[in-house]
């Protein structure tokens, strides 16, 4: 990371979403374009349908673990997850549905805002992964909106496998395919794992 020690995050955290209108957004997105030529107007609209329905899927199917209701309780402050993300982002659609389960989960003690990548640049641009502005991207902040820690864009294994996929010069529409199968076999243990490190990490 290349944090900018000026950055103010409860800026970005006062004109955040929650995941309701989040969602919300998402839908009205979906409902009003889909099979319309002024969606070719959206840019990557052709992954929101997909991403919706996988959204709703993982929302509706993730159960937290015994590990992180554990760790949830053992957290002695309140915290914040600062997610930088966009609709048509594929493993948004797979990771922010758990997030959000989570910090539901949390009785408040993860509180929750999302902001979009796109509308933020000058913020994702110190969060990059190897120079890309990859998302999802988690922030969490401690109570005084200070930097602890950073997850993302996605779980490690996967992150790797992208990385052989690449290397091997897999066609961009076959890696997602393998990508989200990777995700569909895992069904959310590596995220639920990575998530209960990172907030096992607050002081």
């Amino acid at each position: 990371m290349s944090v900018n020690a000026t950055t103010n995050f409860k800026s970005y955290i006062d004109k955040s979403v929650d995941f309701g209108a989040y969602t919300a957004a998402f839908e009205t997105v979906v409902e009003q374009n889909t099979n319309l030529p002024e969606a070719e107007q959206i840019p990557y609209f052709q992954y929101y349908p997909l991403n919706l329905q996988r959204s709703h899927r993982v929302y509706k199917q993730y159960k937290l673990t015994d590990e992180l209701l554990a760790a949830i309780e053992a957290l002695a402050n309140p915290i914040h997850w600062l997610v930088i993300t966009e609709h048509w982002c594929g493993d948004s659609a797979q990771s922010l549905p758990v997030i959000a389960r989570i910090a539901e989960a949390s009785a408040g003690k993860i509180k929750l805002h999302i902001v979009y990548r796109d509308e933020n640049t000058e913020l994702i641009d110190q969060f990059l992964t190897n120079g890309g502005r990859s998302i999802p991207v988690l922030l969490q902040l401690n109570n005084d909106y200070e930097l602890l820690t950073k997850w993302g864009p996605r779980p490690v294994a996967a992150q790797e496998l992208l990385y052989k996929l690449k290397e091997d010069n897999v066609a961009h529409d076959d890696y997602i395919t393998i990508i989200h199968k990777w995700y569909a076999d895992d069904k959310a243990a590596s995220i639920s794992k990575e998530l209960v490190e990172l907030i096992k990490a607050v002081k």
